[in-house]
């Protein structure tokens, strides 16, 4: 296989995460070629000057990670981060609306987020762990409707995070029309893939270098 590195969203959002944590993170992502870094909000300005001309892209949280704050809150948060220098915005949606099976305010709330991100690329964190099929199956149909990039499996702070199983199902329910981004418990080569070869075009993962690695080793590079 290829290198994986363009698939990975390299990672860090622990809560007590350093500027000098984020300078490393950045660092690994431009020596590898990753797609992205995922940082916390507060450090958007501090990699996308680090990034800057580097073809890795900046990717942020919104809504991060329960999912219940306001839209309004999402779309602040939204425009700060595009305006502060995320090219990508993963945002949380409400499951207490897919519980309530209120799917109109999941839909609105990712429609008026993704307004709010203009031409950055937003993907939509469904936390797969809390849901049934059917309920995956639907809000896929929702994300697509409403003008996201991707769906995505999970925050990697629930119970458990991306499943083959999960990655498949999305896949295949997208039928093309968004792509899938895995996340949350893929922290080496095989895993990743796996979750690569099942059908996400994004993994999500604070194990990059340990992928990039692995993935050396048996490519005998």
């Amino acid at each position: 296989m290829n290198s994986p590195a363009k698939h990975i969203d390299h990672t860090l959002l622990k809560s007590d995460a350093t500027r000098a944590d984020i300078a490393g993170l950045c660092e690994e992502a431009v020596e590898h070629g990753f797609a992205s870094v995922c940082v916390p909000p507060c450090f958007v300005p501090q990699s996308s000057q680090l990034l800057y001309g580097s073809g890795v892209a900046v990717c942020t949280v919104v809504g991060f990670p329960l999912g219940y704050q306001t839209t309004e809150s999402k779309v602040f948060e939204a425009r700060q981060a595009v305006s502060a220098g995320a090219s990508e915005v993963d945002m949380v949606i409400n499951l207490g609306s897919v519980r309530s099976a209120d799917f109109n305010a999941v839909g609105d709330d990712i429609r008026r987020v993704v307004a709010a991100a203009e031409n950055a690329v937003v993907k939509v964190i469904i936390e797969c762990c809390l849901l049934n099929n059917a309920e995956k199956r639907k809000l896929v149909d929702i994300v697509a409707e409403n003008g996201a990039g991707y769906v995505k499996t999970s925050t990697g702070f629930a119970a458990s995070g991306a499943t083959l199983e999960d990655v498949k199902l999305l896949a295949e329910c997208s039928a093309g029309r968004i792509q899938v981004k895995a996340a949350g418990g893929v922290r080496d080569w095989a895993s990743c893939r796996d979750m690569i070869a099942a059908g996400a075009e994004r993994v999500g993962t604070s194990a990059g270098v340990v992928i990039m690695r692995e993935w050396q080793e048996e490519a005998g590079l």
